[in-house]
């Protein structure tokens, strides 16, 4: 069972994190966007060609795993800023291959 140690923190400390977080929530409402405007162009790019963009599969990747990295921060499960306070992340998981339709 996970112990939860009580330490004092500065304001200070506090009211940075939270400045932060604000900025991570506005950026993460950004991506969200650029996720649903990505997801509809992938399918319209489906429905004309009959075959994905790999390009814009990789990209949408990559923006869910920043995605999850901002969620964690916000929610305070993880003290490493994100990006562009830090590098981006790495994919967290390969896409599946191949794309199927069931």
């Amino acid at each position: 069972m996970n112990e939860v140690q009580v330490v004092n923190v500065p304001r200070g400390k506090i009211l940075i994190r939270l400045l932060v977080t604000l900025l991570s929530l506005a950026i993460l409402g950004g991506v969200q966007c650029l996720i649903q405007l990505v997801t509809l162009v992938q399918y319209v790019i489906l429905l004309i060609t009959l075959s994905h963009s790999e390009p814009l599969r990789n990209f949408s990747n990559k923006a869910a795993a920043y995605a999850y990295k901002l969620i964690r921060y916000v929610t305070l499960n993880e003290n490493r800023r994100p990006f562009p306070f830090s590098d981006l992340p790495p994919e967290m998981e390969a896409p599946e291959y191949p794309v199927k339709f069931d």
